[in-house]
């Protein structure tokens, strides 16, 4: 009898330290399993300064659980993009401005090789109210598509702008209050801001008979025109967003340059201003939003940005257009032209003279 209690005892004790052993196990398995799940949903944090327009879009809940499927968080700062010149952008992945003329300059300074990634691009438009766009298509500086879509007629601007005109000189206005002073678009400060810039590069253009200013003999030529566009605007707002947060709150001025971008982000949203009119002008620049990758981790999200179906989806939700296919670009018809029918593109200069441009304008 002792023997078999001894034997069973033995036996116990044997089966205790393979229970041990077995639960060690187990939580050994745990913590493994649960290290390789942690490794399966952990995103790579990239960090970038970005064009304030883009600023929605990067915030999007949206947005942001479809960069986390991919494994990406991103943490954005917002900048005016010729701003981001002035920016010591060590220890950020990535930079993101409006448009190619300052990411050129951006990947020069850095260093960074290769073709620029461009996932999406937006026109520039200039928003009026009602009142003041139905003015200038009666008295030629304007045709209206809709009652909320029109062209802008830049080279009759150019020449409104030229000679001064005010509002009280066009007919129609006298029955509008809010329409007095000196016939001008609001725009950003073209020393900081891209769309600025850009402003003035599309005007040029058309000022200097269709040719794109590449000397400093274009450059005195079309000074004069560009300084009066910028002085007669007074103090000038370094971000787009700002500018446009103003024109939809019913502040400033009846005319405003904006990204069609913004105003098809606004009708996403379900608001739709009633005496909001979009004018394209006849000549303008698309703003190729160009990515500067300074980190293979900000290379990878640039091109997650351009190919990712669904990010692409909601860059068009936000009002971007993807690069490469037209017919994924749809809104509402009534305020935006899906086709750009009748806009030409004018070419920009090189950033060293879009530099002189934007300072001789500025005076």
């Amino acid at each position: 009898m002792l023997g078999s209690a001894s034997t069973l005892q033995r036996v116990r004790r044997i089966a205790g330290i393979v229970l041990a052993v077995l639960l060690v196990g187990g939580v050994v398995a745990a913590v493994l399993a649960g290290r390789q799940g942690d490794e399966g949903t952990a995103t790579k944090t990239v960090r970038m300064v970005i064009g304030s327009e883009k600023a929605e879009y990067f915030s999007d809940p949206e947005v942001v659980k479809a960069l986390a499927a991919k494994g990406f968080t991103v943490k954005a700062e917002t900048s005016g993009s010729w701003a981001m010149e002035g920016l010591d952008l060590k220890g950020y992945d990535l930079a993101f401005p409006s448009s190619q003329a300052p990411a050129v300059e951006l990947a020069e300074r850095y260093k960074v090789h290769g073709t620029l990634p461009r996932p999406f691009y937006s026109p520039l438009v200039v928003v009026a109210h009602r009142d003041a766009a139905q003015v200038l298509a009666a008295n030629g500086l304007a045709s209206l598509a809709t009652e909320h879509r029109g062209t802008l007629k830049m080279a009759a601007y150019l020449d409104a702008a030229r000679h001064d005109r005010t509002w009280q000189q066009l007919k129609g206005a006298g029955k509008y209050g809010e329409l007095s002073g000196t016939v001008f678009i609001s725009s950003t400060d073209p020393e900081s801001s891209n769309s600025g810039a850009l402003y003035l590069a599309a005007a040029s253009y058309v000022a200097d008979g269709g040719r794109v200013v590449a000397s400093r003999a274009d450059l005195d030529r079309t000074e004069p025109l560009l300084k009066k566009l910028v002085s007669v605007q007074g103090a000038q707002q370094s971000s787009s967003d700002a500018v446009f947060r103003d024109f939809v709150s019913g502040a400033g001025n009846p005319l405003v340059l904006v990204y069609e971008s913004q105003v098809a982000s606004l009708l996403a949203d379900g608001q739709k201003p009633g005496d909001l009119v979009v004018l394209y002008p006849d000549t303008t620049v698309n703003s190729d939003h160009t990515v500067v990758p300074l980190t293979e981790d900000g290379r990878a999200l640039a091109q997650l940005l351009s190919t990712d179906p669904e990010l692409r989806r909601l860059a068009v939700r936000h009002g971007f257009r993807p690069q490469g296919e037209a017919s994924e670009f749809t809104s509402d018809t009534t305020y935006l032209e899906p086709q750009l029918t009748g806009v030409r593109q004018a070419p920009v200069p090189t950033s060293a003279v879009l530099h002189e441009m934007a300072r001789r304008a500025r005076g």
